[in-house]
């Protein structure tokens, strides 16, 4: 039956929707009604030649597409959701190097080697670095008497940090790693005047950057983990291309998701002051997990289906491309107690806020979550009296739940 939530021509992908808010009134009507719903698009709005895609809702239907890659491939169409209407199929195609965009088998040979640089001992060797770090961001705005913003002060900083120390970037270098990141996922917004183009040539500066590192450490490498991943190429590690691009990916799911969740979190903390008190008076270890499944940094990836398949009752056809709506998943009350309720204790908290399982789970997610972690002490520690001085100025993106400015004074 039609969801009557829903008029003629909404687009869950639609950038002007996100620009104001993250529909979830319509996703827990097509939760409850239609879970798996066409969405027509006309004029080719999303860079595709098609007629629109499978909105896929469900928190089980989103995990089911996650784990089956034979049946719904990242490669075909990429896992971005919706590019501008001008792009060329040439340019799509090209992002089929980004391990976000490949298949297996060759995103199982790419992911077994980068993931060395997420092992465990590797998180915990950057850990109180990091922690150095966040106590150092929050001191440098804690005794500000004029209002600030927190976005480019304090959340993105630790993001940008981190992986710095973790690829071996010099700290110097992090703006223009911030810069690069910030125009290639900011097309959608007309507040930056980037274009299309504008974006294709950061993500060019960012692969040339760590393409000219990985040369390096061929000639001399070090004891850091581009050695380890570049070093040997016939031993299985990446080639200078490879590198690249793993780092463009790097550059957007490390800093990007995290900044964004890192935000939503204290803008959450700042409209449930019940729950600011009880983090500083208990910091639940519960904490980061929450703040990932409210803020879902990535509303939507998609698939593309490899051939004719059932999904929530519903007939996807071979070439269809299928949207995945993680933040419908992430409130989904068969899975959550009051799905709508921020609440740092939740426990379990199976969220899908790093992907839906499967051989895209997010990477780095304990870097991401130990990173959450470690601001959220500092700014207990610092600014405890921290306040909310205007509503947040969010992004205008297609899949990116992402915040531009949050004002915020030190108490």
């Amino acid at each position: 039956m039609p969801c009557p939530a829903l008029p003629d021509g909404f687009d869950f992908t639609d950038p002007d929707l996100l620009h104001s808010r993250v529909p979830l009134p319509e996703f827990a009507e097509l939760r409850s009604v239609e879970p798996v719903r066409w969405i027509p698009q006309s004029g080719n709005v999303a860079g595709f030649q098609d007629e629109g895609y499978w909105a896929v809702t469900r928190h089980a239907d989103v995990r089911y597409v996650s784990t089956h890659p034979e049946l719904f491939s990242s490669s075909v169409n990429t896992a971005i959701i919706r590019f501008n209407d001008h792009i060329e199929r040439s340019s799509i195609e090209a992002q089929r190097l980004i391990m976000l965009n490949m298949d297996p088998p060759e995103h199982t040979r790419v992911r077994q080697i980068v993931q060395r640089g997420f092992t465990p001992r590797s998180i915990r060797a950057l850990e109180d670095r990091l922690r150095t770090r966040a106590h150092t961001i929050c001191q440098a705005v804690s005794g500000s008497s004029e209002p600030f913003d927190f976005v480019t002060q304090v959340a993105c900083e630790l993001p940008l940090q981190a992986i710095a120390e973790l690829i071996g970037i010099p700290q110097d270098d992090r703006d223009r790693i911030f810069d690069w990141s910030n125009k290639m996922i900011a097309y959608d917004d007309p507040e930056y005047a980037v274009t299309e183009e504008v974006g294709q040539q950061s993500a060019a500066e960012i692969i040339a950057y760590a393409m000219n590192m990985a040369g390096e450490r061929k000639k001399c490498p070090a004891r850091d983990i581009v050695s380890t991943l570049v070093a040997a190429e016939d031993e299985g590690n990446l080639n200078s291309d490879e590198f690249g691009f793993f780092v463009l990916m790097l550059a957007v799911a490390g800093n990007e998701t995290t900044r964004n969740a890192i935000t939503h979190g204290m803008h959450a903390f700042l409209t449930h002051p019940q729950q600011w008190e009880l983090y500083c008076r208990e910091r639940p270890s519960t904490t980061a997990e929450e703040i990932v499944r409210w803020a879902t940094p990535v509303v939507s990836f998609q698939r593309t289906a490899t051939q004719d398949t059932e999904l929530g009752g519903k007939k996807i056809k071979e070439g269809d491309r299928v949207g995945l709506f993680y933040a419908s998943a992430n409130h989904d009350p068969e899975v959550f107690d009051n799905p709508d309720t921020f609440d740092i204790t939740r426990d379990p908290n199976p969220h899908l806020g790093f992907g839906g399982g499967g051989p895209h789970f997010c990477l780095g997610k304990s870097l991401a979550v130990l990173e959450i972690d470690l601001i959220f002490n500092a700014i207990a520690d610092a600014l405890p009296g921290i306040r909310l001085v205007e509503d947040p100025r969010r992004l205008r993106s297609a899949w990116i739940n992402g915040v531009k400015e949050l004002r915020v004074s030190a108490g």
